[in-house]
Order: structure tokens, then sequence, then C-alpha cells
């Protein structure tokens, strides 16, 4: 879905998403709402584990376009999770929250399913997975 028009942050090889810049808005603007979207999103937590879907690896696509419309790919932990239903709207609105952006779409996804992996060093030590 991405193009050259469009900026794509995208998740990193340590599942963070990382700008890729591109030719609509100022770079200086893609990392502000960068930084600012990640704080936003490690607001969210999966409530039966204590670190947020950030760390977690629960982003898998993230796509700012030219309008500074936001499109986001999440997963969860397990696709029968209790929350199934409610974290995309609380992913939506911590989007919100992020100054510049002008509209928000979540997408859940199960392609590829998530497994620990995903999850940073942090959280990783959060959950004693060493």
């Amino acid at each position: 879905m991405t193009d050259e028009t469009e900026t794509a942050i995208t998740p990193a090889t340590d599942t963070r998403i990382a700008p890729r810049i591109g030719q609509g808005i100022p770079e200086g603007d893609v990392e502000r709402i960068t930084t600012d979207l990640i704080g936003a999103l490690k607001t969210v937590y999966d409530p039966e584990i204590p670190v947020d879907i950030y760390e977690l690896g629960l982003i898998y696509k993230v796509d700012l376009d030219d309008d500074r419309n936001l499109t986001i790919d999440m997963t969860l932990t397990a696709p029968g999770c209790p929350v199934a239903g409610e974290m995309p709207g609380w992913v939506e609105n911590a989007a919100r929250s992020v100054e510049g952006i002008q509209d928000v779409t979540v997408n859940m996804v199960f392609d590829p399913p998530w497994d620990a992996s995903r999850m940073s060093e942090e959280a990783q030590v959060a959950l004693n997975w060493w």
C-alpha cells in the first residue's frame, strides 16, 4: 500500500517502528510524529501482560500518508485475547492524541502470527523471559 508519496513507518528488526521519509511531510515533522506516536503506543497495555503493546511487538506496520492519515496494522498475542474487540480502539485513541495526525485507522492482522521473538529486550526483562 505504500508508494513514494507516502511515509511508511515500519517495524525494524527489533520490532520497533522507524520512519522511511516520503515526499509530502517534512523530515522534522515525521521524526516528531514518530517519537510522539511511539510514546502514545507505549501507553496501551494488554491487561493480562504488564508490558506495553509497542515493547511486546504487537505493532506490525504504520503508514502515514501525505495528508497525515495514519494506518496501523497490529496484532494480539493470541487471537482469542479477551480484549480483542477493545484494543484496536485503545490504539486508535492513543494515536489520535499525537499532534499532526488527521485520521487513524487500525487494522487487526494475524499474519504473521505474533510470537515472543517480536518482544524488545525491555519486554523480555519485564517478563523474565531470559
